[in-house]
């Protein structure tokens, strides 16, 4: 049996003000369908992804609420973020649409040595 190349998909965009964010789960979804591992990570900006509740409807977006929710039946389940990040911008856990794995930001560069490609959104 071949092993497959695992992937860290570093997201670090806002959701709505580019399609950065979509593309990244598309590409997620897409890799997985492959049966590549993938790890998510959010970080910065990008951690405005995973608020719950989100109304795009001004902006005349979709949620991306449904994609996310659909990553464990595509068995993504490796989803991070920085403990730093959640605090900066004064969230919790419980504000998340999903659960996820915190890590410290000193970690990151572990995380991405630990898989066989990064791409960043």
């Amino acid at each position: 049996m071949i092993d497959k190349k695992s992937i860290l998909i570093i997201n670090q965009s806002a959701p709505y003000g580019s399609s950065k964010a979509r593309e990244s789960l598309d590409v997620a979804l897409t890799c997985s369908i492959f049966e590549m591992p993938v790890s998510l990570l959010f970080i910065g900006d990008g951690l405005y992804q995973l608020i719950n509740n989100q109304s795009p409807d001004a902006l005349n977006m979709k949620k991306h609420e449904a994609m996310l929710s659909a990553l464990p039946m595509y068995d993504i389940e490796k989803i991070y973020i920085t403990e730093e990040d959640l605090e900066s911008i004064g969230l919790t856990e419980n504000d998340l649409a999903m659960p996820v794995t915190l890590i410290q930001r000193d970690a990151i560069a572990s995380l991405i040595q630990q898989n066989d490609s990064v791409l960043t959104f």
